[in-house]
């Protein structure tokens, strides 16, 4: 196994108005980057001249021709564009939206062809001037596979992730079944043991409704869907707790009991993920064979050209994507040859029971 080896990391500009090329620039300028991975820019030449001599940094960069030309020690950076963009700093703009997809499209591409390891794309919004299903989703509905990915935010103390796409709240309980729970928890568990290398974890399933129904004063959900689900998967084998209120779970600190967190709807992991004192955050694509990142940059478009955004989260990126992967790598090798089974296993009944206990304890500390 090459687990020291270089890898080679596929980044994406974003949207040409916002803030993709200075994080790049600003992020390889620093000592050790270049000798951490190999970096490959899907984006323009042209765009990336003008986000240069705008911010009036230094930078260099080397075009290739095919991301098998990619050299080490280098900023690759592979022209996806065939026409020229009109750049307007911090604009929003369909065009320059456009062409943050066409450097994903072509990403895709050459990862189906295996020609770099990790994928970390830079900002790409969707607003009033370009609608799209955003990154995580577009990226899984376009890699040309049934499985769907789980997203997943990380940074220093929460590992949150959604059991609904982004959807009007409207249509939330309508989506919620004890299948896709179980799905999606099982994702997670399976996501936190693979790529982020935690043995046992343990996982917090929160409700849906106000109070978590409120013993079904307040909805049924929690009672008719949730808490089967937390049965299923306790049967599974996974340590799954709750459903926990999102408003005492959080302003008490109760989350940090957890290995990670299954959010019910958008607003229910966005809101404390932004709030909790954390740096670093990152969107995490999680059950796909692709490993993808992204930094939380939700103030895009208003922080391009001005010379002012930071880099920690686009940084995080990168190394989060080069760890899950070596995790993964690590976690992988023992299954590659196993050994045949010389005996039956069986659980304890202890252990059962000891499981039991815990799963029904509706606190998360022990």
């Amino acid at each position: 196994m090459e687990n020291n080896k270089k890898l080679r990391v596929a980044i994406t500009h974003g949207d040409t108005n916002g803030t993709g090329y200075e994080l790049i620039f600003k992020t390889f300028a620093e000592p050790g980057m270049l000798d951490l991975c190999t970096p490959i820019v899907y984006g323009s030449p042209k765009v990336a001249t003008y986000h240069r001599n705008a911010l009036n940094i230094e930078a260099n960069f080397t075009i290739i021709n095919d991301a098998t030309e990619m050299a080490e020690n280098k900023v690759n950076l592979l022209p996806i564009l065939e026409e020229e963009v009109k750049v307007d700093l911090g604009e929003a703009s369909e065009e320059s939206g456009n062409a943050g997809l066409v450097a994903i499209d072509r990403a895709l591409e050459d990862y189906k062809k295996g020609l770099f390891d990790v994928l970390v794309t830079c900002p790409l919004d969707n607003n009033y001037k370009f609608h799209f299903s955003g990154q995580s989703r577009y990226i899984n509905d376009h890699l040309g596979i049934m499985t769907e990915g789980l997203t997943i935010l990380v940074n220093e103390g929460l590992r949150i992730a959604l059991a609904t796409r982004n959807l009007p709240l409207k249509d939330v309980c309508e989506c919620l079944t004890k299948n896709v729970i179980v799905k999606q928890a099982t994702l997670l568990h399976n996501c936190l043991k693979r790529d982020f290398r935690v043995s046992c974890p343990r996982i917090a399933l929160l409700g849906v409704n106000p109070k978590a129904g409120d013993s079904g004063l307040l909805g049924s959900e929690e009672v008719d869907i949730i808490q089967p689900a937390i049965e299923e998967l306790a049967s599974n084998g996974i340590q799954a707790f709750g459903a926990y209120p999102s408003d005492t779970f959080f302003g008490n600190g109760d989350y940090e009991q957890f290995d990670g967190i299954l959010a019910m709807y958008y607003e229910q992991a966005f809101t404390p993920f932004h709030i909790i004192p954390a740096t670093n955050g990152i969107n995490y694509t999680a059950g796909l064979s692709l490993i993808r990142t992204a930094p939380d940059m939700p103030n895009n478009l208003s922080q391009a050209g001005k010379n002012i955004v930071k880099i920690d989260a686009f940084r995080n990126a990168i190394y989060t994507a080069i760890d899950i992967y070596r995790n993964r790598s690590n976690y992988d090798e023992p299954f590659a040859n196993p050994l045949p089974k010389l005996y039956k296993e069986r659980k304890e009944e202890g252990e059962k029971v000891r499981f039991a206990i815990k799963r029904n304890d509706n606190m998360p500390k022990e």
